[in-house]
């Protein structure tokens, strides 16, 4: 029955392993439409930091969720879920493949395999006894009750972002089960004909690449893009502002430590993120593994053009 469900293709890996510049050719050749699977580049006025497609870029393929919230407005995993159906569905009625790109795990799988997210309803009282809590005492007061209950979520919850930790809170209050059971119960049967394609490289080759990039987006604007933003009065409690790039160039122009602190900073985090990408990315099923490692650009395009294809029987050339 697989052949009357929607193609879905999907191409993950960690941070600067070189997903957009791949994406950018096979959605030209597969006349594929991308919709970003990264739950920072939603944001406007964080171009940099977030290593979003350039204009040019996305003149020559359509991009769909970027630059879709201001950083101050909340934006969840259910909201990605939910906008990434529409389009799936819209991009499919329109004869085009739609392709998500990106390393958010969890908003990624959320859509692969249709996560249940509210099943669990809502306590109002409760909510509003956590949400004091935080005006009382801090975001912090909320993320240690929820490493004691659910220290996986915890985890994977950053303290900042308190709706989520209390929205966790709350499912675990109702159902005396954690977020992250939830998580693990989820059925792995996907609403699309899948297709995913993960890219990988040897872990030396990509802290290299990290560096690299974090360079280059120091050349290209990103201090100056951060001052701009708290400029405009975003501050460090917002959740975007706890983006990598972003927290770490705060901490610097809010006077904690100098410029190359700062800069050694944001390279181990995003070091230490490609490694958490990769743990959750292990955990996922049904994914073609790509070695990126060696071997030139055309090369790669040509095998993982092959898989996809093979997989979503296309057939494909350069338009």
């Amino acid at each position: 029955m697989s052949h009357h469900k929607p193609k879905l293709l999907v191409l993950i890996g960690p941070t600067a392993v070189g997903k957009t510049k791949l994406s950018l050719e096979l959605a030209k050749m597969l006349n594929a439409e991308i919709i970003s699977g990264d739950s920072m580049q939603v944001y406007r006025g964080m171009d940099i930091g977030t290593a979003k497609a350039t204009p040019e870029e996305r003149a020559v393929v359509p991009h769909h969720l970027i630059d879709i919230r201001n950083p101050d407005e909340p934006y969840s995993v259910s909201e990605f879920q939910s906008m990434s159906e529409r389009l799936i569905e819209d991009i499919t009625a329109r004869g085009k493949l739609p392709f998500i790109v990106g390393g958010t795990g969890l908003y990624i799988e959320s859509v692969c395999y249709k996560f249940e997210f509210s099943s669990a309803g809502q306590d109002d009282a409760y909510r509003k006894k956590l949400q004091d809590m935080v005006q009382r005492d801090g975001p912090q007061a909320v993320h240690l009750m929820l490493e004691h209950i659910d220290p996986d979520s915890a985890k994977r919850i950053h303290v900042n972002n308190y709706r989520r930790v209390i929205r966790a809170l709350e499912i675990y209050h109702i159902t005396g089960k954690t977020a992250t059971a939830f998580l693990q119960g989820q059925k792995k049967e996907s609403p699309y004909e899948l297709c995913i394609v993960g890219l990988t490289m040897d872990r030396a080759k990509l802290y290299q690449r990290i560096e690299q990039r974090i360079d280059e987006m120091m050349e290209q604007g990103l201090l100056e893009e951060v001052r701009r933003l708290l400029n405009q009065g975003y501050h460090r409690d917002m959740v975007s502002m706890q983006a990598l790039g972003y927290k770490e160039i705060i901490g610097y122009l809010e006077g904690e430590y100098p410029l190359d602190a700062a800069v050694e900073l944001l390279k181990r985090d995003t070091r230490r993120f490609a490694k958490r990408q990769l743990s959750w990315f292990r955990h996922m099923e049904n994914i073609h593994w790509h070695d990126v490692t060696e071997g030139n650009f055309f090369e790669h395009l040509q095998v993982i053009h092959g898989i996809i294809a093979g997989n979503l029987r296309l057939r494909a050339e350069y338009t």
